[in-house]
């Protein structure tokens, strides 16, 4: 930040954002940000929770569950693909607001059906909105960040989706035996439509997606919420260390040596959320047929999510110190082996607890590292879009995941066959990582080192 007498005051985005300490403002960030992706992962995973409750009311098979289950990942995949885009024309702000409302009243309509064709279509509806929340709160809290402070925040806002997920399991252990699993849905939605009109006074939009935009009086009006003692007069002006995009969007990941590490961060999000939509959705559903009675069941869901929690965090910290890389490979290679013994060790409680919270851990856990990395490489003017088609490629995974786990549950499969195939995809997540290392070698040293 500079001024010279008689000329403009120029204020750098980037210094005022790493220099200024308010944490009041970014702490109503974070919580704002926070909270939708936390209901954003209750309302995601609300299905898988009341899956077994569903069969037993309506006399459905499993197998008929799969096609929902989809339905809602594919809503996902096109919201994430489709907003992700239009959050880098029109700003993180209004898409994120308008996308809260769009599933909140979506998730409000879902206990009113009674068929399963009613069902899929609410949920195919419902996933459109959920679909691009993530990218657009991760790339908003990392655009209010620090370079230094970036990955841990953007890791610590995307731990709600995994707290939501196991929130979830919770609240619908709570409700569904008292009041049935419609409540599940009714708190789904009533929820996150108090948080868009919470988000409509106080969410900021990124400043330097504003200055990049020439939009210099709404980043100027939100510049002084952020730091009311800067010098603002007529004559500031507001610059960004970054160029602005003149491409479209997706065509720009492919550019200035990025296609490498976008064709690899793709076929990891792919991989890695076949494996987390396939436990999320069919493990208190396997897990009851194992004998478990369905809250037991539900408690192991959760179990998954909560482990997801606890990596999301420490992940976080280990990618601070020793890099995307190295923490990625371990986590994976790990992931292999305990999503492997699921099904050997299932008959024995504290034994399926310990280690479906090591492949939470590890599966669950890992997906907001590679968002973060995808977050982290990309510049303000491809964040959203970067973060989006990642996780909207792998939200290809996320369809098949509950798919293939269906027709492999109706084809009679053994539990441990049933999870010796899950740890498949995540062994190729393993081995993605290291195509990654290589790729990031072909780049400049200081990409490698943030790598």
């Amino acid at each position: 930040m500079n001024a010279q007498p008689g000329s403009a005051n120029v204020i750098e985005v980037e210094h005022v954002l790493g220099e200024t300490r308010h944490p009041a403002f970014q702490l109503m960030l974070l919580v704002l940000c926070g909270l939708c992706l936390v209901i954003d992962g209750f309302d995601a995973q609300a299905m898988g929770y009341v899956a077994p409750s569903v069969i037993g009311e309506w006399h459905v098979s499993k197998a008929a569950l799969g096609p929902v289950f989809s339905a809602s990942l594919f809503g996902m995949l096109l919201g994430a693909l489709g907003l992700s885009v239009l959050a880098d024309r029109i700003g993180r702000r209004p898409v994120l607001i308008g996308a809260t409302l769009f599933f909140a009243l979506a998730m409000l309509a879902t206990p009113l059906v009674t068929t399963i064709p009613a069902l899929l279509t609410l949920r195919f509806i419902t996933g459109l909105g959920l679909g691009c929340i993530m990218p657009n709160a991760m790339a908003l809290v990392g655009e209010f960040s620090s370079t230094a402070h970036r990955v841990k925040r953007m890791m610590l806002v995307s731990c709600g989706f995994t707290l939501g997920a196991a929130l979830g399991g919770f609240v619908s252990a709570a409700l569904i035996p008292s009041y049935g699993w419609r409540a599940v849905f009714w708190v789904g939605g009533t929820v996150p439509l108090l948080l868009a009109f919470a988000m409509l006074a106080k969410l900021p939009e990124s400043l330097q997606f504003l200055v990049l935009k020439g939009r210099h009086e709404r980043a100027l009006r939100w510049l002084t919420r952020f730091d009311p003692s800067l010098p603002i007069s007529p004559n500031t002006r507001l610059v960004v260390r970054e160029k602005a995009a003149s491409g479209a969007p997706v065509a720009e990941l492919f550019r200035a040596g990025r296609t490498p590490v976008t064709l690899i961060l793709w076929a990891i999000s792919f991989m890695n959320l076949i494996d987390l939509y396939f436990l999320s959705n069919w493990l208190p559903t396997v897990m009851h047929e194992a004998g478990y009675t369905p809250a037991t069941a539900v408690i192991v869901g959760t179990v998954l999510q909560t482990g997801g929690v606890v990596g999301t965090l420490l992940l976080g910290w280990f990618i601070e110190r020793f890099g995307f890389v190295r923490v990625l490979f371990v986590c994976f290679v790990a992931a292999t082996l305990t999503v492997g013994m699921i099904g050997m060790v299932a008959q024995t409680l504290p034994w399926l607890l310990a280690v479906v919270f090591a492949g939470g851990f590890c599966v669950v856990g890992g997906q907001p590292a590679v968002n973060a990395l995808a977050g982290h490489f990309y510049p303000t003017s491809l964040r959203s879009t970067g973060i989006g088609w990642s996780l909207g490629i792998g939200r290809i995974g996320s369809v098949i995941g509950p798919l293939v786990g269906g027709q492999l549950i109706a084809l009679n499969w053994s539990n441990a066959a049933l999870f010796h195939a899950a740890a498949v995809p995540v062994l190729c997540s393993a081995l993605l990582v290291i195509a990654l290392a290589g790729a990031t070698r072909q780049r400049d040293n200081t990409t490698a080192q943030a790598f």
